[in-house]
C-alpha cells in the first residue's frame, strides 16, 4: 500500500511548504529474493539477511552489496507518541492513527519483534555505516518529503517539536511490500503499494468555518414616494373629501334654514352673558404663553419617551442612585411638573380676580348654545362674539373641559407612571393600577393636540388680528398688530425650545438637579 499522508494545511513560514510534511511509513519487507542478474528478485523463500537502509529517491532506497531478508514489525517506534486529533471521516477513529509515534534519531537500530501481527508496524532500518554508506531513513525520508517537519517546541526552552525523524508507523494489514531490483551492480529497495491508492486524502465532512461569513444582504427598503397611481388616487381621494365637506357646509345651511331652526338660532344665539368682567387681564396672557410653551415641549418629550430604545443619557438623583431613568423621562417629568405649577397658579388667579365664570358654565343653557355654536360654525356663518367681553358657549364648555379634566386627568395619569409614585403603597398601586394610567394618558395628549389644532385654526379664521390682541397685547383694538407682533415673538421662543430639547443642552441643566451618566 501506498504511503498514508496526513491532511496538509497552511504553511508555518510565508512562502512555505503546507503544514504538516508529507509522513512518511516505516515498512519492513517479508523476505524477498536475492538479487538476480536480471535485475529482479523475488519477495519470497530466501533466507534472512541484514536490513537494509532506505535512502535516495522517493522510489526507493539502496545499499552496497547487502541482501535483503524478512524482519520482523516492533510494536511501535520509541519515542512519543504523537497527539491524536479529529477524525478524517464522521463516525470514525481519531487522527493520527494510534501507531503514530515520534522516532528517535534515524541511525540507531530498531529490530524489536512485533506484538501482533495485527497490529505490528513495519520498517527499514540501517546498521550503522561508515561515512561511505548510505543515508539512514530520515535523511531518505527528507528527500522524499516523508519526514515531518519541526516546529516550535513545546515547551520554554525545549527542542523543537516533533523529536528529530519522526515518522508514523502503518500497521502490518496495510504495510507495502518492498521489491528489490538492481541498478549499476547495486540493489535498490522499493516500497509497492499492497493495496488501493490512497494518497488522496479521505473524503470527510467539513466541520469548521468554510471561509466567507454568512452575510444576510439586506433587502433595500421599499421607497416612501408613491406611485403615479397612488397619488393620482390620493388626489381624487382628497378632491372627494373636500366635496363631501362642501355638500356637508350646504346641507347645514339648507338645514339651519328652516322655519323651526331659524326659530332656534333666535332662542340660543350661542352665548349668554355672564356677570364677568369684561376685558382679558395680563396674568392670562403670560400665562397662556407658558402654557403654549411647556405643553409644545410635553408633547415632544412624551412622544420620544415612547419611541426611544436606546437612551443616549441617564439621569439618577444624588441621594438615590438606583432611581436610574433616561434623560428623556426626567425632561419631560420636569415640564410637567412646571405646567402643573403653571396651571395651579392660573386656577388660583381664576377663582381670585372672579374670571372664573368665563370659562365655567353657570347656566343649563350652556349646552344648547353650544349646539347652535357648533352648527354655526360647520356652516361657516360664524356666530356674532365678541371674546373681550364673553366667550361662545362652545368654547365655554372646551375650555372647561381642558382645564378642570383633561389637565387633571393628565396629571395623574402622568404622575401614577413617574418614579415620584411611591413604590411602598401596595394597596394604592392595586386600587390604582398603572396600565389604567397608561391607557389613559396617551388618548389625553391627542385631545390636547385636538384642542390646539382646532384652537389655532379658529383663532385665525374668526378674525385673528382682535384675536391676538385680546390674548398677547391685553388690548382690544382691532388695527394695532402689538398681538401679531408678541405671538411671533411667542414662535421663536418655542422654536428654540424645541431645538434646544436635547442631552447636548439638557445635560448640564440635569446635572444640577442629579447626576448624568452615559450609557
Amino acid at each position: 500500500m501506498a504511503e498514508r499522508m496526513l491532511r496538509r494545511g497552511l504553511p508555518r513560514v510565508k512562502g512555505g511548504e503546507p503544514w504538516p510534511a508529507a509522513v512518511s511509513v516505516e515498512v519492513a519487507a517479508p523476505a524477498v529474493a536475492a538479487p538476480s542478474a536480471a535485475g529482479h528478485g523475488s519477495v519470497a523463500d530466501t533466507p534472512d539477511v541484514a536490513p537494509i537502509a532506505a535512502s535516495g529517491p522517493a522510489t526507493g532506497v539502496s545499499a552496497p552489496e547487502v541482501s535483503v531478508s524478512a524482519v520482523e514489525a516492533s510494536a511501535a517506534p520509541s519515542g512519543v507518541a504523537l497527539r491524536r486529533g479529529l477524525p478524517r471521516v464522521a463516525g470514525g477513529e481519531a487522527w493520527p492513527p494510534a501507531a503514530a509515534a515520534a522516532a528517535p534519531a534515524a541511525a540507531a537500530p530498531a529490530a524489536a519483534a512485533a506484538s501482533s501481527a495485527a497490529e505490528s508496524v513495519q520498517r527499514v532500518e540501517a546498521p550503522a555505516a561508515p561515512a561511505t554508506a548510505a543515508p539512514a531513513v530520515t535523511a531518505a525520508a527528507a528527500t522524499d518529503g516523508s519526514v515531518l517537519r519541526r516546529g516550535l517546541p513545546r515547551t520554554a526552552g525545549g527542542d523543537p517539536w516533533p523529536p528529530a525523524g519522526t515518522l508514523v508507523a502503518v500497521p502490518a494489514a496495510v504495510a507495502p511490500a518492498v521489491e528489490v531490483e538492481v541498478v549499476d551492480d547495486t540493489p535498490v529497495a522499493t516500497l509497492v503499494p499492497a493495496g488501493p491508492d490512497v494518497s488522496t486524502p479521505l473524503p470527510f465532512t467539513r466541520t469548521v468555518w468554510a471561509g466567507t461569513a454568512p452575510r444576510r444582504v439586506a433587502e433595500p427598503a421599499a421607497s416612501r414616494r408613491p406611485t403615479w397611481t397612488q397619488a393620482i388616487a390620493g388626489l381624487f381621494g382628497a378632491a372627494g373629501l373636500g366635496l363631501v365637506a362642501i355638500a356637508g357646509i350646504f346641507l347645514v345651511r339648507a338645514f339651519l334654514s328652516l322655519p323651526f331652526m331659524q326659530d332656534f338660532l333666535a332662542a340660543f344665539p350661542g352665548e349668554y352673558h355672564t356677570e364677568a368682567a369684561p376685558g382679558i387681564p395680563g396674568w392670562v396672557g403670560w400665562q397662556h404663553f407658558f402654557n403654549m410653551f411647556l405643553m409644545l415641549l410635553i408633547i415632544r418629550s412624551g412622544l420620544r419617551v415612547r419611541t426611544e430604545k436606546r437612551p443616549e443619557a441617564f439621569w439618577a438623583p444624588r441621594n438615590n442612585p438606583k432611581g436610574k431613568t433616561s434623560l428623556t423621562i426626567w425632561f419631560h417629568q420636569s415640564l410637567d411638573l412646571l405646567w402643573m405649577i403653571n396651571g395651579v397658579v392660573f386656577v388660583v388667579l381664576l377663582f381670585v380676580s372672579g374670571h372664573w365664570m368665563r370659562i365655567v358654565p353657570t347656566s343649563w343653557e350652556v349646552f344648547p348654545n353650544a349646539l347652535s355654536a357648533l352648527l354655526q360654525y360647520v356652516s361657516f356663518d360664524w356666530p356674532t362674539e365678541n371674546g373681550w367681553v364673553n366667550y361662545n358657549s362652545l368654547q365655554v364648555l372646551a375650555y372647561f373641559t381642558t382645564v378642570f379634566i383633561a389637565a387633571p386627568l393628565a396629571a395623574i395619569t402622568g404622575f401614577r407612571m413617574s418614579g415620584l409614585w411611591p413604590k411602598n403603597a401596595e394597596g394604592l398601586s392595586k386600587a390604582y393600577k398603572i396600565e389604567w394610567a397608561r391607557k389613559l394618558h396617551f388618548p389625553i395628549m391627542l385631545y390636547f393636540v385636538a384642542f390646539i389644532v382646532v384652537h389655532v385654526a379658529l383663532v385665525f379664521l374668526t378674525g385673528f388680528q382682535a384675536n391676538l390682541n385680546h390674548m398677547f397685547a391685553s388690548s382690544d383694538s382691532t388695527t394695532s398688530w402689538a398681538g401679531f407682533w408678541f405671538f411671533v415673538l411667542a414662535l421663536v421662543v418655542m422654536a428654540g425650545g424645541w431645538i434646544a430639547a436635547r442631552p447636548l443642552v439638557l445635560a448640564p441643566i440635569a446635572r444640577l438637579f442629579g447626576t448624568v451618566s452615559g450609557r
